[in-house]
């Protein structure tokens, strides 16, 4: 700043003098009034009755309320605790958002409702309604945030949250392409946030998939040799962004903030995670069990890994033809060989009838074990009952997803499915994914987060975002 006259000074001295002066005396006075007055301070405010007090209860604000958004904020599938996030003692949930009116009216009129309830407030209204996400981004009162989003959405919002100051809860796809993830993995480092990724099936299920893990790290089942994976992988394709189709917007949707990112496109109809077309395989439901296959193969992190797309045969019409060259791709399969000698099948479906759990087959020289939501199994059966010995390799357990989460918040550790474990997921379905939309095998290499010698597959490694979302 410009330098001061000796007059200027002293003025300012002055008036800083006489501000300090009011200050201290209105202080006095409102502190002597506070004393002299009877307290009647809310049992929410200092804790009591049950409720935890402020400075041990995380702010949080919840971005993206369709089912499971919803069904984490009011009590759903895939809470796992009873009432949702709301209902929990260590969590204020601060405000609510959503591209759609009525979804984010309805949220804040049912969590107003809840807590008018709990802390005895008729008329209680601290829980604020969004439709920009920004908005709650910038708000210095919230310490967390929970993302359940379109697809598109996933890894840019959660970027930005990070920059924000926010820690994240992100439900999957974690992102949509392998340049996304990089950048989200170094975003959180950069600025010490905390982030979990909505693969909770390492913290819960009773605990079936880290009991597979475990089992196979010590090999129980000898050496392992073969994963059959009961999801197929995926990716963003813009080879498929078209369309013809154009409808009115419905009143309420902020169609411009839901596209976001993506390339612009007339609204033509209901758009779930995503619009349709736009992506090879599964980028949804694969996360979850490409990340227990990942945990539990191990794979050497620096090591290049061949993805091979194999097409499907077609004997519908009488005769054995590739199906994967004319039809959709995804009737194909993927086989991941990694450097540990190592190959992950993938195995195609919804139209079979088994395996709508997903999960994974463990094959190796002297057994197998197989688990998914609802069960596991081995062969030979025993192999289940032996217990684990006091030296063998146990991995992280977590008996939460989360409280997982809410706790890192509080301890700044790193939680189960921290950034470096779900993008490291994320990669193995988006590489998979791309050798499926281009119908050939590629080679990866993760040190340098590229495909060898294949420029083609290298540009489907990222997009360019719609401005002004260029992070």
């Amino acid at each position: 700043q410009p330098a001061k006259s000796s007059a200027a000074k002293s003025e300012f001295i002055f008036a800083r003098t006489l501000n300090r002066r009011k200050f201290l005396s209105r202080t006095s006075t409102a502190l002597g009034t506070i004393l002299a007055a009877p307290a009647l301070i809310p049992a929410s405010a200092i804790g009591g009755n049950g409720i935890l007090p402020p400075s041990e209860r995380v702010n949080m604000g919840f971005i993206g309320l369709g089912g499971q958004g919803t069904g984490h904020l009011l009590g759903g599938a895939w809470t796992y605790v009873t009432g949702g996030y709301i209902a929990r003692k260590d969590v204020q949930v601060l405000a609510v958002c959503d591209v759609r009116k009525e979804r984010r009216e309805y949220a804040g009129t049912r969590c107003n409702q809840i807590y008018a309830e709990k802390f005895g407030q008729t008329g209680y209204s601290g829980v604020q309604t969004y439709n920009d996400f920004r908005e709650v981004l910038a708000r210095p009162d919230i310490e967390a945030v929970l993302l359940a989003l379109p697809y598109h959405w996933a890894a840019p919002m959660a970027t930005m949250a990070a920059r924000a100051g926010k820690d994240v809860y992100c439900e999957k796809p974690i992102a949509i392409t392998v340049r996304e993830g990089l950048h989200l993995v170094d975003t959180f480092r950069r600025y010490a946030r905390v982030y979990q990724a909505g693969t909770q099936q390492r913290s819960e299920y009773g605990g079936k998939f880290r009991q597979a893990c475990e089992w196979v790290r010590n090999g129980r089942i000898g050496q392992l040799k073969e994963v059959y994976a009961y999801r197929q992988p995926g990716a963003f394709y813009p080879a498929r962004w078209t369309s013809n189709d154009s409808q009115p917007v419905p009143a309420g949707l902020d169609w411009d903030l839901w596209l976001g990112p993506h390339p612009w496109r007339p609204f033509a109809g209901e758009a779930g995670h995503a619009l349709s077309g736009c992506f090879v395989g599964d980028v949804n439901w694969s996360p979850h069990h490409y990340d227990i296959i990942q945990w539990t193969v191990n794979p050497d992190p620096t090591a290049l890994v061949e993805i091979q797309y194999e097409p499907s045969m077609d004997r519908s019409a009488g005769a054995a033809h590739p199906a994967g060259a004319a039809g959709r791709p995804e009737d194909g399969q993927v086989h991941y060989h990694y450097s540990n000698g190592v190959v992950v099948h993938s195995m195609p479906y919804p139209n079979e009838p088994v395996g709508n759990d997903g999960g994974a087959c463990f094959v190796g020289t002297e057994g197998r074990i197989a688990v998914d939501r609802a069960s596991i199994a081995s062969y030979p059966t025993n192999i289940l009952k032996a217990p684990l010995r006091p030296n063998d390799t146990r991995v992280e357990h977590v008996s939460g997803h989360s409280g997982n989460f809410l706790d890192c918040v509080r301890s700044r550790r790193q939680t189960i499915c921290h950034p470096e474990t779900a993008v490291r997921t994320i990669h193995a379905i988006l590489t998979g994914g791309i050798a499926m939309a281009l119908r050939r095998t590629l080679r990866w290499n993760p040190v340098k987060a590229e495909f060898v010698g294949d420029e083609q597959a290298n540009r489907l490694l990222s997009y360019t975002p719609r401005p002004p979302w260029i992070l």
